[in-house]
């Protein structure tokens, strides 16, 4: 679907179009992806509500420009939610999307009735390696992300190719100056403790037991800021965690925020 924010187009993924009293599933993605990032977890539901997945400005399939830092994505988000028609969001976000949800739900907390931030830390400072190759347009900056974004399993089997495989592509997408202005928003967004003292709504950390990147360590201080918070582990799983373990993180979405979330697929074989 199509949206228009500041005469820019913005596509998204929208199930069941936004616009009834129930919260609206608002899936925000990570440094240098698309809504498709999420393709694998939203597969495990059957009965969720309505959903809406964007590509943020210059990102996938919506147009530019990018915008350069958390307050700027969370100003833009306020007026897609506005746009798009919904009144109450659960916003669940991933890495550079988790700081976009909490900063949102900071600014205008009438709109937005829960939060799910998955692999998320108080700060998420950037390796300066990946920040240089970033900003060079190496390709290794898609590799260094690859090789630290996923859990090393003893025993690989094919979901774990298949995760690395799909990460690789979603940032191969991607122009590099798109990953180069995502990283760097992240590396110099350092209020997120301040930013979590405002927030009343529940929030449900969803962190990886793998994660290098954010590791839960480090996700569990913003617990330290928060009024109604929970956190869950995803045991063996890194900071792609939605990539690599879509179920079991569907099911800690499932149980933490059981308003906001329907039932899981059942089991394949």
């Amino acid at each position: 679907m199509e949206y228009l924010v500041d005469n820019t187009s913005v596509h998204a993924l929208s199930q069941d179009p936004p616009g009834g009293a129930e919260p609206v599933l608002v899936f925000l993605h990570g440094a240098g992806m698309s809504h498709g990032a999420w393709s694998p977890l939203l597969s495990a539901f059957t009965e969720t509500p309505a959903i809406l997945a964007p590509d943020l400005p210059g990102h996938g399939r919506s147009g530019g420009p990018l915008l350069p830092d958390i307050a700027a994505m969370a100003q833009w988000l306020e007026k897609l939610l506005e746009e798009a028609g919904v009144m109450q969001a659960c916003l669940v976000g991933h890495s550079m999307g988790a700081l976009v949800a909490l900063e949102t739900a900071a600014r205008c907390p009438d709109r937005v009735h829960s939060l799910a931030l998955l692999g998320v830390a108080e700060t998420m400072p950037v390796h300066p390696k990946l920040l240089v190759a970033a900003k060079e347009g190496n390709p290794q900056a898609v590799e260094m992300i690859v090789g630290w974004g996923h859990a090393s399993p003893a025993d690989p089997g094919a979901e774990a190719a298949t995760a690395v495989q799909r990460t690789r592509q979603l940032l191969s997408e991607s122009v590099p100056a798109v990953l180069y202005n995502d990283l760097a928003a992240c590396n110099d967004y350092r209020q997120a403790a301040e930013t979590a003292v405002r927030i009343d709504c529940p929030v449900l950390l969803v962190l990886g037991s793998e994660d290098r990147m954010t590791p839960a360590k480090a996700g569990r201080k913003l617990l330290d800021h928060l009024r109604n918070a929970q956190a869950c582990q995803i045991t063996g799983a890194g900071h792609m965690l939605m990539l690599e373990q879509p179920r079991e993180t569907a099911r800690a979405l499932e149980y933490g925020l059981p308003d906001c979330f329907g039932g899981l697929a059942p089991e394949t074989t």
